[in-house]
């Protein structure tokens, strides 16, 4: 085991692909063939060599770090993102920019902390007053600048119209919804309005609406991406999924729409949230449908030839919410407490990435930016500092990443990861330290035996957020 005990063992990650290949009706022969019978290290291959990748960016909506069988769930099934990890590289310690879903999208767009930027800051966007202001660079235009078509396929959730938007901010194409929640079905929002467009028109005003499943519509969508025919022009596709976020509805659950529609309609505030719903059976459904949206698109890839020069990502864009399997972790979406921003990463580029590894490296969302700049030959816009780290020489290279510090606010809390200790303040106003190689579940506070590392990394967290924009009314 690694310092870091939170890995699956060689075993379990073996027989949870076993089970995901039962649940798609595999023998267990073929489910052998399929999948390695043990993890491997990461190690680099420096010797492979590639031209630049397609780069596939696919992100869960609210799922848990738990929350895939390759992760130990026990009761989700998710043998297409088994098949993923076996094929490439599974991250056991890595993060989300922040613990909600406008912060961590900003970290992810920009390379930076939320914030260094006004719309960064609310947590999340909850109205039209702020977004990505379009001149900041973007990992799409930065990337579209070196010769990258760029396509954004599901949720934005980094500002709305008129003043925001995916081809506001360097994407050549845009179908997916401007808000941070959908009803599946109706497409109606937090508001009430209908939320599906293309481009910068509303799906509504056009000449159809597609009231179908909006997972089947995404994964459509995606496919015929990642077929077309882009000649010897990469692109990138940022494949944005609601799935599983509330509400929980999973394809076929139209009784349960209509409702949620009526209260909506009805000026019900938060029907959309549904509380009252839901349960664990229900989200591992949906869980599982994601896991089958996933593999049509990977399918999609294979099918037209780029699956070896294509880099594809998968992870969540924080951690999970009230179904969600997170153990050992505490916390969920929102905190800061490891269950709120440590999320599944799984990568492959078969043209440069030896499958069946797994890294035990901290990283965070920032890091996926400057790493796929550096791989895709763009530079950071140089008045645009960047707050992630490039991973391209430890992935390709095998270079160190060396110790480094990962850093995290949200109103209310902080956390600073350096090694193997966090540094964590909640909404009680009290200093913590844990050990996670030591304590996973961050229950055995660490303050008082090591406390000048505690005020180390004190001192380190708050020189960081001098830099920041104050939250309004602080």
């Amino acid at each position: 085991m690694s310092s870091y005990e939170s890995k699956l063992s060689r075993r379990a990650f073996g027989g949870a692909v076993a089970a995901g290949a039962a649940a798609v009706g595999l023998s267990a022969a073929d489910a052998q063939a399929q999948a390695p019978l043990e993890e491997r290290p990461f190690k680099a291959a420096p010797h492979r060599r590639a031209n630049r990748p397609n780069i596939l960016f696919i992100l869960g909506d609210d799922l848990g770090w738990a929350d895939l069988s390759s992760y130990g769930a026990p009761h989700i099934k998710t043998p297409n993102l088994d098949r993923l990890a076996r094929q490439g590289v599974r991250f056991t310690d890595a993060y989300s920019g922040s613990a909600t879903c406008s912060p961590t999208r900003f970290s992810l767009y920009t390379g930076r902390f939320p914030g260094r930027t006004k719309g960064g800051l609310a947590e999340p966007i909850a109205d039209r007053s702020v977004g990505l202001e379009p001149t900041h660079p973007t990992l799409a235009s930065l990337l579209r600048d070196v010769g990258y078509a760029t396509a954004l396929i599901g949720k934005w959730h980094c500002g709305y119209l008129p003043d925001y938007s995916p081809t506001k901010s360097g994407w050549d194409e845009f179908f997916g919804n401007f808000g941070g929640a959908l009803e599946y079905y109706s497409k109606l929002g937090l508001g009430g309005e209908y939320d599906l467009y293309e481009g910068d028109v509303r799906e509504g005003d056009a000449e159809y609406k597609d009231l179908r499943y909006y997972t089947r519509i995404l994964t459509e969508r995606a496919s015929e991406y990642v077929q077309r025919d882009h000649g010897d022009q990469p692109w990138l596709l940022n494949l944005n999924f609601t799935t599983p976020h509330w509400p929980w509805i999973a394809e076929g659950d139209e009784e349960e729409s209509a409702e949620i529609v009526r209260r909506i309609k009805a000026g019900q505030k938060g029907a959309l949230w549904h509380q009252d719903g839901g349960s664990v059976e229900k989200y591992a459904e949906m869980v599982q449908d994601l896991d089958r949206s996933i593999g049509e698109v990977l399918r999609a890839l294979k099918k037209s030839g780029q699956e070896r020069d294509t880099l594809v990502f998968f992870a969540s864009d924080n951690g999970g919410e009230r179904f969600s399997y997170n153990w050992p972790l505490s916390g969920n979406k929102s905190s800061l407490k490891e269950g709120g921003i440590r999320v599944p990463t799984i990568v492959r580029w078969p043209a440069r990435l030896d499958g069946g590894q797994v890294s035990h490296e901290p990283v965070f969302t920032p890091d996926w930016t400057a790493t796929l700049l550096e791989i895709g030959g763009a530079r950071p816009h140089p008045a645009y500092k960047l707050d992630g780290t490039s991973l391209a020489p430890y992935l390709l290279k095998g270079e160190q990443l060396g110790e480094r510090e990962l850093f995290w606010r949200v109103r209310g809390e902080r956390a600073l990861r350096r090694g193997d200790w966090k540094y964590y303040r909640g909404k009680g106003g009290q200093d913590q330290l844990f050990n996670l190689a030591e304590d996973r579940r961050e229950q055995a506070d660490r303050a008082v035996e090591e406390l000048k590392l505690l005020g180390e990394l004190k001192t380190a967290w708050e020189k960081t957020d001098k830099e920041l924009l104050p939250y309004p009314g602080e």
